[in-house]
């Protein structure tokens, strides 16, 4: 008998690419971002980019359809007739021999002969039947004696490898001692296991064991409850191929089980060990079973192996749901997925689960003190600086303006610092000019010791900020039209940008974020970009506006802006008594409510400019004409350029200029491109 070997410990490296660089959180949280901003909550949104994966990578979703598809393939390729179909061939042959050698025997008795015929003609229908009618029957052929003597020798190897993988191969052309050490191994297993149930095992019966019958055991167990593990999964995979099976196999292969190397003791130590192995791994799926309708036969040992994969592929489909609580990516099993999938499927999902590990140790995401999971204000910061970088190049790749970090010459010093631009006013930073000048030399081959020579690429100026500060109101819509027509995303991306702009280049400008709906409400960043969608009918622009001018009130030494983001006429106002009064269409008192306030606004010096979305004529009237009675700009912006049209005129209007001159000064008429300017 060839023995299995215990495995190596060694084993191929699985971690994908050792020269790969760390994951990049980047595109995670643009996603992420963009799914909070939709309404999502930051564990969906999160849950969500790992299911769809990244640009260079297969997400949950891919690999859980993956696992769906061979899944599906194993049983539409197999059935489970493999060993008695085999069996069948083996009795045909061997009575075709025997016939052969009836015939052409010349010096048999006739009365012999005619009695053997008969037995071979007479022979039951089922398979299991015939076998047992020829146990004593007297082979005149060698090679039908030998045929005969293989279906023994088959349906031995079979039962065994349905508990043991492997033994089919190993037990071919097995000798009587190697049926010996079989049975003796089964025994001694069978003991050791009633005596682990009774709980008087010690280690050392476990060593003992295995340093007699390790050889049978390739898994290479670490203990008894190793052991035990793989002997049940095995097992019970067997005992769900069985309750696949018609009950007219089941019936077949359980009268041939006893031909099994011709010996009874053989089934008796493997139901035993069965018997065993349920009682201490009750929580095995015993039970259960599946519809195989492929051409493809199995034999026992190849149809256990075949049910213990789809157990595999249903525990992997559970783990990439991730559907339970609690669920986590260290749950993947990733060599089960290398082996059902491949390598390059482990690895990816190896990359996502180290992208979660990231995600949540990088402090890009943390758990609230409900236990939710929100993006912290790094997080928010990042998404901010990439949302204001869109801005910018928007901005830029319009009308060839430089970057908005340019900010005032006439300002104090921010201390950043960036290389010179044509048309740049703002102090040299000598320092880093001259060093750039030596850096240069260096690389160039040159020594700086004899001098060096500057050029322009060397120049580097000091960011400065203008001294004039500004008090900012964002009024975003937040009626359910906002979010019926997609325009809610956009819109808070558009607060993130200016909200990320004010806190990093402006910081003395007081930005104050307005959210109204049927009612207005002042919200910090991240209560707004966590905003759901709100279905409640109303625009109250009256009760924004009233926020507004408190704000602006509270610093009269700072110059109002008032930017208004908004898709609907207004339909609600505040009564006296604090009530919300909701009419569509708009009540006369309404809009005069509106207007009061929009005139307490200019009479503080805020500069004013709505920004509409939508097409509506009525729209576009009505606020092209509150615009024109404060002396306000409209822009109408495709959603798309909302953000840079917001920080556009924010950027034009801190500086106490003419709104609409520094506009078009500083940045050209970029609105007449997708956007336009209306009551010019």
């Amino acid at each position: 008998m060839a023995r299995l070997r215990r495995a190596s410990r060694y084993g191929k490296y699985a971690g994908g690419d050792p020269l790969a660089p760390p994951v990049d959180l980047a595109e995670a949280l643009d996603a992420i971002g963009e799914d909070v901003m939709a309404g999502y909550s930051s564990e969906r949104a999160m849950r969500e980019f790992l299911r769809r994966g990244g640009q260079d990578r297969q997400g949950l979703d891919d690999l859980a359809r993956r696992v769906a598809e061979k899944r599906r393939e194993l049983l539409q390729k197999h059935n489970l007739d493999g060993t008695l179909a085999e069996v069948k061939e083996l009795l045909d042959k061997a009575v075709l021999e025997e016939r052969k050698q009836l015939a052409r025997d010349a010096m048999m008795d006739d009365a012999d002969r005619a009695f053997a015929e008969m037995r071979l003609e007479n022979l039951p229908t089922s398979t299991s039947a015939a076998v047992q009618e020829l146990g004593d029957y007297d082979w005149q052929s060698r090679e039908a004696r030998e045929d005969y003597e293989k279906i023994k020798d088959l349906l031995g190897r079979e039962m065994l490898d349905q508990r043991f993988a492997g033994m089919k191969q190993a037990l071919e052309n097995a000798t009587d001692e190697d049926r010996a050490a079989i049975n003796e191994m089964l025994q001694d297993l069978n003991g050791l296991l009633e005596k682990h149930a009774r709980g008087e095992d010690t280690s050392a019966d476990f060593e003992q064991f295995m340093d007699k019958h390790g050889d049978f055991f390739p898994e290479d167990p670490k203990d008894i409850d190793e052991l035990l593990d793989s002997l049940a999964q095995r097992a019970a995979a067997a005992q769900r191929m069985r309750n696949s099976m018609t009950q007219e196999q089941r019936d077949e292969l359980d009268a041939l089980a006893s031909q099994a190397f011709g010996s009874p003791e053989l089934m008796q130590s493997l139901s035993q060990l069965d018997g065993n192995l349920q009682a201490l791994r009750p929580g095995e799926d015993w039970g259960g079973s599946e519809r195989f309708d492929g051409e493809q036969g199995l034999g026992l040992g190849d149809g256990t192996g075949v049910l213990q994969d789809l157990a595999e592929l249903d525990a992997l489909s559970d783990q990439l749901s991730q559907s339970y609580g609690g669920a986590r990516l260290d749950d993947v099993d990733l060599d089960a997925l290398s082996r059902q999938l491949g390598d390059p499927a482990a690895v990816d999902a190896r990359t996502l689960k180290e992208l979660e590990k990231a995600l949540r140790e990088s402090g890009t995401l943390r758990r609230d003190s409900s236990g939710q999971l929100k993006l912290t204000p790094k997080a928010m910061r990042q998404l901010g600086k990439a949302l204001l970088k869109d801005v910018a190049d928007k901005m830029s790749g319009r009308q060839g303006q430089r970057d908005l970090r340019q900010a005032g010459a006439a300002g104090e010093r921010s201390g950043a610092t960036r290389e010179w631009a044509f048309g740049d006013t703002e102090p040299w930073d000598v320092t880093r000019t001259i060093t750039n000048a030596v850096q240069r030399t260096v690389s160039e081959g040159g020594d700086p010791r004899s001098g060096v020579r500057l050029e322009v690429g060397d120049v580097e100026v000091t960011e400065t900020e203008a001294r004039t500060q500004a008090c900012v109101a964002l009024l975003v819509d937040t009626s359910f039209s906002m979010a019926m027509d997609g325009r809610w995303v956009p819109m808070k991306r558009t607060a993130l940008a200016l909200h990320t702009l004010i806190k990093s280049r402006f910081r003395g400008d007081a930005l104050q974020m307005i959210a109204f709906g049927r009612h207005a409400q002042v919200m910090d960043i991240e209560e707004l970009t966590g905003l759901d969608a709100q279905w409640d009918k109303g625009t109250n622009l009256h009760h924004a506006l009233l926020l507004a001018n408190r704000h602006f009130r509270k610093h009269p030494n700072a110059q109002p802006v008032l930017l208004i983001v908004t898709d609907g006429e207004p339909t609600s106002h505040l009564e006296p008594d604090g009530q919300v009064y909701f009419s569509y269409p708009p009540h006369p008192l309404t809009v005069a409510y509106a207007v009061r306030e929009l005139d307490a606004s200019m009479r503080l010096g805020a500069h004013t400019t709505f920004f509409r979305l939508g097409e509506d004529p009525g729209l576009a009237r009505f606020i092209e004409s509150m615009a024109k009675r404060v002396d306000g700009n409209v822009v109408a912006p495709e959603l798309d350029d909302l953000g840079a049209a917001v920080v556009g005129s924010y950027l034009g209007s801190r500086g106490g200029q003419s709104p609409m001159g520094d506009l078009r000064n500083a940045y050209g008429d970029w609105f007449g491109g997708r956007g336009f300017w209306v009551g010019d």
